[in-house]
Formats: structure tokens, C-alpha cells, sequence
């Protein structure tokens, strides 16, 4: 599935199963709260912190998948097409950065 495919659905999901999308600061502020999930559980799980007993049924990949699901709510409701965004950007990426990350130091 290509990410055109992925705004589709989810706004078909919204026109079908939601009453409207939520307004963009809600949706802002949902998008923090889902990160702040995955956050939780990488540090408790790949990081320092100890996990608590009520995390560890916790599944990353659904978390991630909040996320996913939110950015493309944003993008649907600013009007953007994510899938041309996201190409873009890994052309500038492709660019930029071709030589950069073999050339620091602190990677090798």
C-alpha cells in the first residue's frame, strides 16, 4: 500500500465510521499523545527504565500504527499529499545527506 492508498482509506474510514475529523489542534495534540506512547515503550522496553507489569502486553506496532494513523488524518485535513511530501523529501534526504552519514565519524 502506497501512501495515496493509506490517506484514502483513512479518510474513507472517517466519512464512514467517524462523524467528522477532529479540528487540527486536536488531532496536533492527539498525534503527541500517540508519540508519547511509543516513547513509553521504547525506553521501558529498549532503554534504562524498568518496565512496569501493566506495559509489557503493550504493542509497539500498534502504537506506531496511531501515529501513522494521525499524521495521515492531518495530512487529509491540511490538503496534503503525503505520498508527494514524503518522495520529495527523500530525494532532498538522497541529496544531502549521500556522503554526509559515511563521512561522520561518530558513526564508524
Amino acid at each position: 500500500m502506497n501512501i495515496q492508498n493509506a490517506q484514502k482509506i483513512v479518510d474513507n474510514w472517517i466519512q464512514t465510521h467517524g462523524v467528522r475529523y477532529f479540528n487540527e489542534l486536536t488531532n496536533m495534540a492527539q498525534l503527541t499523545e500517540e508519540v508519547g506512547e511509543v516513547a513509553r515503550i521504547i525506553a521501558r522496553r529498549y532503554g534504562e527504565q524498568s518496565e512496569k507489569e501493566s506495559d509489557k502486553d503493550k504493542d509497539l506496532g500498534e502504537e506506531l500504527a496511531d501515529v501513522v494513523f494521525v499524521v495521515l488524518c492531518l495530512a487529509n485535513q491540511t490538503g496534503i499529499d503525503l505520498q508527494e511530501a514524503f518522495d520529495k523529501k527523500m530525494d532532498k534526504k538522497t541529496k544531502r545527506d549521500h556522503d554526509r552519514h559515511h563521512n561522520n565519524e561518530k558513526l564508524k
